[in-house]
């Protein structure tokens, strides 16, 4: 289920909410984790048995770590976690790896991907290590414990919740379910599926058209435009259920960290990554970067964490040499960055700086969308062909599509204007009457033509809800 399907705004969403405030509180944790399960059982339900017993595996070897101090619970669960991810998301990569390695065809039945299993491993190894960091305090009972793995809001597509963010949100929030979080989680949550449903949703149309073109018809000027089309499809896309996550957890007391602080005006791949998946980021800093030494331990083998860390990265992306490639693409800048390309990029005009790293992420974007290597080869191929034949016509980019395609660039960098102000906006709610009014009035516009644009378009991916 969709945070922007018709079925969760006008159904599922409603009736969670109108239950949730009308019961006590010490009810209100089990009706969440009864949401919950549906909202899981609605996408994957011959996979949810499997999420409950690990869950179990999980809770009771925290138990048991905590109460002999014996590490043999401890890595035993972290190694559960692993392999089932493993198993899930990665046996028919390797198979296929394997089969054209050695020319032979394994015969190998194909295991479907459970939804959300990236972000669902990297929410239960965080209260695995936080519970033995001392961090978090170990949850007195199951049900706690299974409330923070499965809350809605961010159980298939983040933002990554750590344990140690949440822990003390999950039985203490009540002074937190106010008016005034209420209105600013919906107000969060419409800003979110506008973003989804009237520009990504927009662009990603276009962008699919553009990339289903045969490479020896497809020119160089059409192939950047689906380029850059599909750069802020995915960062709308991406960012807006990430909105929609934060909103859903304030309608319901819960302070979930931001994950996007305007990616783009970024002046280099290091400030990028502080800006984009901010939650992913910060976890694979806190319990792989410095767990491995970090940059402690001499300058080869920081170079060598980093390489490490955003070859994972990439993995854990998708189960594909594209999004490997992808990981290393962004390691390898990093790693030069810090070598010397950071001094350069301070000592030149901001302008440049930022252009440079919007060229080189959208470039990264390619090996994203790219079905294959193979196909990121030929479209780069005719990116740079100097081709113009085999125009595109106007049933395909419209004038609905540059509009869209204007405004996603504007709303992209107008933080180089005021950052601090537009982050503000997401968490105040302005004291003047007129500003408030028109708040509520613009929020009303929005989610009117986000319905609209969904009853009137059968086109509603998520590009991250496969991970």
């Amino acid at each position: 289920m969709v945070f922007s399907s018709i079925f969760f705004l006008l159904y599922f969403s409603p009736i969670f909410f109108v239950v949730y405030y009308l019961l006590p509180n010490k009810l209100r944790n089990s009706w969440i984790i009864v949401a919950s399960i549906f909202f899981y059982w609605w996408g994957a339900p011959s996979f949810f048995f499997i999420l409950i017993m690990s869950c179990l595996l999980d809770y009771y070897a925290g138990v048991l770590y905590i109460k002999s101090k014996r590490s043999l619970y401890y890595y035993g669960a972290i190694t559960s976690n692993v392999l089932l991810l493993l198993y899930f998301k990665y046996c028919n990569f390797f198979i296929d790896t394997i089969n054209e390695a050695i020319g032979y065809k394994i015969e190998w039945t194909a295991v479907a991907l459970p939804i959300g299993i990236s972000f669902l491993t990297f929410q239960k190894i965080s209260y695995l290590v936080d519970v033995k960091r001392k961090d978090g305090e170990q949850q007195s009972h199951f049900g706690q414990y299974f409330l923070y793995v499965v809350l809605f809001p961010q159980l298939i597509a983040g933002p990554i919740v750590r344990y140690k963010e949440i822990n003390h949100q999950l039985l203490n929030r009540i002074n937190q379910i106010t008016t005034t979080n209420i209105y600013l989680g919906l107000r969060r949550f419409i800003i979110g599926l506008s973003k989804k449903v009237l520009i990504a949703n927009v662009l990603g149309v276009t962008v699919d058209h553009i990339f289903e073109i045969p490479y020896n018809e497809l020119s160089s000027s059409t192939a950047a435009l689906g380029l850059l089309a599909y750069t802020f499809q995915i960062y709308f896309d991406f960012s807006g259920y990430s909105d929609m996550a934060i909103g859903l957890g304030k309608m319901m007391g819960f302070t979930f960290p931001e994950n996007f602080n305007f990616p783009y005006i970024a002046r280099s791949i290091t400030e990028f990554w502080r800006r984009w998946h901010i939650t992913l980021s910060n976890w694979m800093k806190d319990y792989l970067y410095i767990p491995l030494g970090g940059n402690r331990k001499g300058a080869i083998r920081t170079y060598f964490n980093l390489f490490i860390v955003f070859f994972l990265s990439g993995l854990w992306h998708g189960a594909s040499w594209n999004f490997i490639l992808w990981g290393v693409y962004h390691g390898l800048f990093l790693i030069i960055e810090r070598l010397f390309l950071l001094k350069v990029l301070n000592k030149l005009p901001s302008f440049i700086s930022l252009l440079y790293n919007f060229v080189i992420v959208s470039f990264g974007w390619l090996l994203f969308r790219a079905n294959s290597l193979n196909e990121a080869y030929k479209y780069g191929a005719a990116l740079f062909s100097n081709n113009d034949i085999g125009e595109v016509t106007g049933t395909i980019i419209t004038t609905k599509f540059y509009f869209i395609f204007i405004l996603a660039i504007s709303f992209s960098f107008m933080g180089i204007l005021n950052e601090g102000f537009f982050n503000s906006v997401n968490n105040k709610m302005g004291q003047n009457q007129l500003k408030l009014l028109g708040s509520h009035i613009s929020i009303i516009i929005l989610l009117i033509l986000c319905l609209a644009e969904l009853f009137s378009s059968g086109f509603n991916p998520f590009i991250y809800f496969k991970f």
